[in-house]
């Protein structure tokens, strides 16, 4: 079963950046956002080097962005900004990422942000979503539920018709599965190719083309469905995965881990090849996923560490622990000496002196489990 790769890379990002928007920026935003309700278009600001488009949309928030090759920029009101709220999300646009990659991305965030003015360190970024796409030139494929083998409680969902909705009824053709949530791990693979005829992207069949002629073969006629269609393999992590098991923060977070992140992703989850095994485990995986783990091994081989942050996490415990340990048994030996404790009797002075220690404890003023809670806060190695 031939399948050709027309094309892999990022597909989207989104960072949210804790800080708040300079005022001059904050002015400039709301004078363009009550022209664009009064017009009832988009206005162009120009600030800085950048141009952005300001939406009338956005509640006490401002909408706007910054072209196909840019991103969709969401500022929060800083004079009503709620409590614990990012000040800023970031969202790159497809085309930006599928021509130029992270390099590209960072650029233009770092650009814009020089040119809105606003200050920020990179400990206030927060990764907080990530696709990667796979497109298939591959007609002969008509994705499977039954192939999906996922972790226990994934949901799993199908798709059949032009529009693409919910439906449990056979007989039509299927264009697309989702499986997963994307706050977590989620995979869809749907028809990219009725995609583009919709919403008229044809800058995809651009891309598509191109890669067409690298490999010395025609363009795509997208009028004939069984020779042009393309099926997208889409893997979405979300914060769960990205923040809280990869602890994955800043931009040089992102480039050093997502490749485990990935990597791993294809082993959660996999699409098969059903046999009659109960043990649905042990169905071999299908050709389309060894190319998918394939691509994402190659494209970002210089985007993993090969360590889990969980493993380096606890790998400073211990040692923070063994640190903590050593200064406690210097503190033992001074104590003992202070009070003429002879080598001999260490072993004893240590028993005596440890219920001293509770005794202590116990008639301690602040409540032990506030004591604790507070050492916890000062001790986090995330």
């Amino acid at each position: 079963m031939e399948a050709d790769i027309l094309h892999s890379g990022f597909d989207g990002l989104k960072f949210t950046v804790e800080t708040d928007i300079p005022p001059e920026l904050r002015n400039a935003l709301a004078e363009a956002k009550a022209q664009a309700i009064q017009t009832n278009a988009e206005t162009v600001l120009e600030f800085g080097s950048v141009a952005l488009s300001v939406r009338r949309t956005g509640g006490s928030a401002f909408s706007a962005h910054t072209g196909e090759y840019g991103a969709e920029w969401y500022f929060l009101d800083p004079e009503n900004r709620p409590a614990n709220n990012p000040g800023i999300t970031v969202d790159f646009r497809a085309f930006l990422l599928a021509t130029g990659g992270l390099d590209a991305a960072e650029k233009h965030f770092r650009t814009c942000m020089g040119a809105f003015g606003i200050r920020y360190a990179d400990h206030l970024l927060r990764v907080t979503r990530v696709d990667y796409a796979i497109d298939f030139l591959a007609p002969w494929c008509e994705p499977d539920r039954e192939a999906l083998v996922v972790p226990p409680g994934t949901r799993i969902q199908e798709h059949t018709g032009i529009d693409e909705t919910e439906t449990h009824a056979t007989g039509a053709r299927v264009t697309g599965l989702r499986a997963g949530a994307v706050a977590n791990r989620q995979l869809v693979i749907y028809d990219k190719r009725q995609e583009v005829i919709q919403k008229g992207k044809l800058g995809w069949l651009t891309i598509w083309n191109d890669a067409r002629a690298q490999l010395n073969r025609p363009p795509l006629d997208l009028a004939d469905r069984l020779a042009s269609q393309v099926w997208r393999f889409e893997l979405r992590m979300g914060s769960k995965q990205l923040r809280n098991r990869w602890e994955m923060r800043s931009w040089q977070d992102l480039r050093d881990m997502v490749g485990d992140a990935y990597a791993e992703f294809c082993e959660k989850i996999r699409y098969t090849c059903p046999t009659t095994d109960s043990n649905r485990a042990r169905w071999p995986t299908h050709d389309l996923w060894r190319e998918v783990a394939s691509v994402i091994a190659n494209d970002l081989q210089e985007n993993c560490s090969g360590v889990l942050p969980s493993d380096v996490i606890e790998t400073n415990r211990a040692e923070h622990m063994r640190m903590l340990d050593r200064q406690i048994l210097g503190l033992l030996v001074s104590r003992a000496a202070a009070s003429e404790v002879q080598p001999h009797e260490f072993a004893e002075f240590l028993d005596g002196h440890i219920e001293a220690i509770r005794r202590m404890s116990d008639e301690h003023p602040t409540p032990l489990a506030e004591r604790i809670g507070k050492a916890a806060a000062r001790y986090r190695f995330k």
